[in-house]
């Protein structure tokens, strides 16, 4: 397992909520919470831009990924609208979760919920070349549904 360090700085309306953290050694994210004053109403077929409270720096050459939490999309229909929504090595603003309520009943956001996960993942940049014409393939430029189901 990779190891980097990740600093995080708590924002003002941040403080007193849980700290980020693994909920266990083997997880792939890191929780976030919602850094809320008043309980948010995610109302079906609406979404929300929500603040964690938190700004982190990232190291060079890697992302953050927000995504869902499992739990919530499945009992409830909630889910990270960009998914996975990415945050740039050199963004130094607050970490904010953009929620989307696909499910069929009202979701109440209460202050320190767990809302989302935050994957680090290491990023590849390539160079970019414009070309006059593509190699050929098998598959071509068959698109959704073109390998069968």
């Amino acid at each position: 397992m990779n190891e980097l360090t990740l600093a995080i700085q708590i924002l003002p309306h941040g403080e007193g909520l849980p700290f980020p953290a693994y909920a266990s050694s083997g997880a792939a994210g890191i929780d976030l919470v919602a850094a809320i004053e008043r309980t948010l109403k995610l109302n079906p077929e609406n979404r929300v831009l929500v603040p964690t409270g938190i700004a982190i720096a990232l190291p060079g050459g890697y992302e953050g990924q927000i995504r869902p939490r499992s739990g919530l999309a499945l009992e409830h229909g909630i889910t990270v609208l960009n998914s996975p929504g990415t945050i740039d090595c050199d963004y130094r603003g607050e970490v904010k979760v953009l929620l989307a309520n696909l499910g069929q009943s009202t979701h109440w956001i209460r202050r320190g919920d767990r809302i989302a996960q935050l994957v680090v993942a290491p990023v590849t940049r390539v160079e970019i070349q414009r070309v006059a014409d593509l190699p050929e393939t098998a598959r071509g430029s068959g698109g959704f549904g073109s390998t069968g189901r």
